[in-house]
């Protein structure tokens, strides 16, 4: 039998909530994301205190382009916001900052700023924080069996496909944490999450705070992982 380690080394979040936040206060929708772009920040900062190691935020799924256009202009100008503010703290943090996602249809202007991003950062030791971006669990995995064929291999391994997705070096999240009271993965990291620890909470991501993030990590560390073995 497998128990946890006290801390995950890998947090995903699928950050749930922004429009029923500001529906709830008469706000427009962009209060809510613009709301739930501070609670990124807290939670980089929770998760640095917690010592975790990698931190992947669901910011822009692939079914998210449905979206009206006046709200996915705004989703985009808020994580240009972000970008740049990243970039700016660049020499004074220790974060290493990763994209995972498909990189079209994104503006040439924000795939350069995300470049530019991970390059200036690459050599960071601290948190790992990775913005899943034009992100979609099928689509990654549609795009790593097409990268098997183009690579000519025929029986592929699981190791073979793990290879090929978007960001192969970065472990399965032990803990995935999903707010607003959905219970559901909505295509995010179908494959790395075959034995991920699930934590719900009803609480709307821009109202996540720390002690939030300190009650999901105390109940993963009352968990049991057996990973199919007894």
């Amino acid at each position: 039998m497998s128990t946890s380690h006290t801390l995950p080394r890998h947090i995903a979040i699928i950050m749930d909530g922004n429009g029923r936040w500001a529906k709830q206060k008469n706000l427009p929708r962009s209060a809510g994301h613009n709301a739930g772009a501070k609670a990124v920040e807290r939670t980089i900062r929770a998760a640095e205190k917690l010592g975790i190691e990698f931190l992947t935020f669901y910011a822009f799924s692939t079914e998210n382009w449905s979206r009206p256009q006046e709200e996915i202009n705004g989703l985009m100008n808020l994580l240009e916001k972000t970008l740049d503010k990243y970039m700016r703290e660049a020499k004074t943090n220790n974060l290493r900052i990763l994209i995972s996602g498909r990189r079209e249809p994104l503006p040439p202007h924000l795939l350069a700023k995300i470049d530019q991003l991970t390059a200036e950062t690459a050599h960071k030791t601290g948190l790992t924080v990775v913005l899943a971006l034009n992100y979609g669990s099928r689509a990654e995995l549609l795009d790593a069996v097409q990268k098997l064929v183009q690579d000519g291999i025929k029986n592929p391994t699981q190791a073979d496909l793990q290879a090929r997705l978007y960001q192969p070096a970065v472990p399965d999240p032990e803990l995935l944490i999903r707010t607003s009271g959905e219970k559901r993965l909505s295509n995010f990291l179908l494959w790395q999450c075959a034995y991920t620890e699930f934590y719900f909470t009803d609480t709307l991501w821009p109202d996540f705070s720390e002690k939030d993030l300190s009650a999901a990590v105390e109940d993963f560390s009352r968990r049991t992982r057996r990973f199919g073995g007894l």
